[in-house]
């Protein structure tokens, strides 16, 4: 059986960067507020993601969250469904803070983004190549949570890693680690204008089988 510590550590992620928007209500349970900001967290190509964070008012006075504030988060990738505007059901990502501090400066700091996930695959992998020859894999992944919930991330892979998994079956157990970042993309809507979407998705770096416990 596993236990709440075990549901902890199947999913983790550490961001670190600077506070691109001003905090906003989300919630009240218990007493306990929560708020949403989005992070502003730089890639080593000195492009950044637009990392979308739930925080607590227990873990940070929230007056202290001001935008260019620099910020470390400790947590996990969060998913839960949302009905859109046409009532069609949207899956909405973003991390939940389980430990926040602010920092003077990124000095020292070698790393800024990273997640870890013991997962399964919960939908057949979408294998294709771009028009710019890149082979690329996508990845849903369903993450074990307390209380028999789970959450589902869509993962991104790349290359051999892509090859790996594009004849992996629904339900294979996989460790991956990776970063979590954010997508421009174009659609368009109901009417036939093009819309501009973000997608939030985890850059698979390294993925393996797990072993099934016995």
């Amino acid at each position: 059986m596993i236990n709440e510590i075990e549901l902890l550590e199947n999913n983790k992620i550490y961001i670190v960067g600077s506070i691109a928007s001003t905090p906003v209500f989300n919630h009240q349970i218990y007493g306990e507020s929560f708020y949403n900001i989005t992070i502003e967290v730089q890639r080593l190509s000195k492009q950044t993601d637009m990392v979308p964070v739930l925080i607590s008012d227990h873990l940070l006075d929230i007056s202290l969250l001001r935008i260019g504030t620099i910020i470390e988060i400790k947590g996990q990738v969060r998913s839960y469904n949302n009905l859109d505007k046409t009532e069609k059901k949207r899956l909405v990502v973003n991390i939940f803070a389980r430990e926040a501090k602010i920092l003077e400066s990124i000095e020292g700091i070698d790393s800024f983004n990273d997640a870890f996930f013991d997962s399964f695959i919960c939908k057949e992998p979408n294998f294709r190549i771009t028009p710019f020859g890149r082979e690329i894999c996508d990845l849903l992944i369903a993450v074990n949570r307390a209380y028999k919930k789970s959450d589902y991330i869509p993962c991104i892979c790349w290359g051999r890693n892509a090859r790996y998994c594009e004849n992996m079956q629904v339900g294979t157990r996989l460790k991956i680690w990776g970063r979590f970042q954010s997508r421009q993309y174009e659609k368009k809507d109901q009417y036939g204008n093009i819309i501009t979407k973000t997608a939030y998705e985890v850059s698979v770096i390294k993925l393996e089988k797990a072993e099934e416990d016995k």
